[in-house]
């Protein structure tokens, strides 16, 4: 009967076990920490591209806002003749020529729309983590600005603009009214047609244009606010323009 003789291994000692443990977590670990800088390097690249395309959002978007408040600007100095061509009117309901240049101004609001690309993209994909809090605080800050002067546009701004249109629509002379809502009008050019001359008022009724003034005193009220709304958000996007271009060293 043959006898079969295992060969002896030689058992590893402690101190053999231990390297090769050492040597393993060592791997792991480097494996890790290579990944986390990775990860860490990516989204640093990712953020910048951030603060990138905000940058030119907000340059966007301050120059939409300074056509329209230099617009806004326009309309308050022309609606303030208001006060005078009252008294010309209520002196004699034939002497409306004044109201032309009122209704031209009281007709349209240019609304203001942000360029919301980069803000929206960072909400979606969860973006604002790859921020500092001083970053991602003055975004969402402009982002509150933005909604609040929006909110008040298509609320009582709007609601301004609506009320005196309608009540025009009731005194207005309809040839004589029709050339200021043709397009060369609403563009703020002057049409040189004649009918402007003509009375403005389909009726006599003093009440009614009584009516019509006192809405667009409102409305004048509501520009000035809707205004010094979009000022302080244009001088808000101007900060963050220079804050973000200085600290991110961008052109």
């Amino acid at each position: 009967m043959e006898v079969h003789h295992h060969p002896n291994v030689e058992k590893k000692t402690f101190k053999e076990y231990f390297l090769e443990f050492l040597m393993i977590f060592l791997a792991v670990t480097m494996g890790f920490i290579a990944e986390n800088i990775r990860e860490h390097v990516n989204e640093n690249a990712q953020g910048e591209q951030y603060i990138q395309s905000l940058v030119e959002d907000l340059e966007s978007d301050t120059m939409r806002m300074g056509d329209i408040i230099r617009y806004d600007e326009s309309k308050i100095i022309a609606l303030n003749s208001m006060y005078q061509c009252y008294d010309t009117v209520t002196g004699n309901l034939r002497a409306t020529s004044c109201m032309g240049l009122l209704i031209k101004y009281s007709k349209v609001n240019r609304p203001f729309l942000s360029n919301d690309r980069t803000i929206a993209q960072l909400s979606n994909a969860g973006g604002f983590r790859l921020f500092e809090k001083e970053d991602a605080d003055s975004i969402l800050e402009y982002e509150r600005m933005y909604r609040n002067a929006h909110d008040f546009e298509m609320t009582a701004y709007q609601e301004a603009q609506d009320n005196v249109r309608n009540t025009l629509n009731e005194l207005a002379n309809f040839k004589a009214v029709s050339p200021l809502q043709s397009i060369s009008s609403l563009s703020g050019k002057d049409t040189g047609d004649s009918s402007l001359n003509r009375p403005l008022l389909f009726s006599d009724d003093r009440s009614l244009l009584n009516k019509w003034f006192n809405q667009l005193q409102l409305y004048l009220r509501v520009t000035k606010a809707q205004s010094m709304l979009l000022k302080s958000l244009q001088a808000k996007a101007t900060t963050l323009i220079i804050f973000y271009k200085s600290k991110h060293h961008l052109k």
